[in-house]
């Protein structure tokens, strides 16, 4: 293959990437929307009935559809990366991949965590502890949540799980390895590490609202931050005191009332 072909297959790619990725977070966050005028009715009736299978099932696709519209957008920088490798390495006599195999394994990771999420949203909600709303009425509860995300900020694997976030181009070149099997490994791996830079900063989710939309917004926001901004290192130190000292208040603000 040629380096002018490689070269405009990786224009091609990124193009249709972008436009493709765009349209998928616009309609993961109109589902949100969409979800969220009827999260009243839809609360009031899980409150009043333990899950069903159809429950488990529910809030699973609600959480796959957040984490894709959360997490997709600040991976897309990662992911027009690989495309510029990829058609670097197509230059060697190596078939082109496109980066939708890349992503998908990034967003497989998300799922995964989903899973997770969905799991432990019903075991908080089997304990009452959280609200119909999907909300902590535990102070204890909210305390330990942002008392610990703030800790994980200070965390050796934080660092280095977000200095890779930060500067993704020697890992991915490295790692990259042909095929599409090379791809979506290569976007598992990359999805792990971002997994380990905001896994606890996802579960603040259960402190503001699972389906509060600013409250996403605002979390989605953060980790764009921290990833794409130079101090995004001093920012988690920063944000880490923030939440310590908010979880702080917010336990003696529980054992008051």
């Amino acid at each position: 293959m040629t380096g002018a072909h490689s070269t405009r297959l990786a224009r091609r790619d990124q193009v249709l990437l972008l436009g493709a990725l765009g349209g998928l977070v616009v309609l993961c966050w109109l589902y949100l929307i969409e979800m969220s005028r009827g999260m009243d009715d839809m609360s009031a009736a899980m409150g009043m009935t333990p899950w069903s299978k159809a429950d488990f099932l529910l809030m699973f696709a609600m959480w796959v559809v957040m984490m894709v519209g959360m997490m997709v957008p600040t991976a897309i920088r990662s992911v027009l990366i690989f495309v510029r490798i990829g058609a670097r390495e197509a230059e060697r006599d190596r078939s082109f991949v496109s980066g939708y195999w890349f992503t998908a394994g990034y967003v497989l990771i998300w799922t995964f965590f989903s899973g997770a999420a969905t799991l432990l949203q019903w075991l908080l909600d089997q304990a009452a502890l959280l609200s119909p709303m999907m909300v902590s009425n535990s102070a204890f509860l909210g305390a330990f949540l942002l008392i610990s995300a703030g800790v994980w900020q200070f965390s050796p694997v934080k660092d280095v799980c977000l200095r890779h976030c930060q500067s993704p181009v020697m890992y991915l070149a490295t790692h990259f390895r042909p095929g599409i099997s090379g791809a979506v490994s290569l976007g598992i791996r990359h999805g792990l590490y971002c997994l380990g830079c905001c896994w606890l900063l996802m579960s603040l989710l259960f402190v503001g609202g699972v389906m509060n939309l600013v409250w996403i917004a605002a979390i989605t926001a953060f980790v764009l931050i921290e990833k794409l901004l130079p101090t995004g290192l001093r920012s988690s130190r920063l944000s880490g005191w923030a939440m310590i000292v908010t979880g702080v208040g917010y336990l003696a603000w529980g054992l008051v009332n």
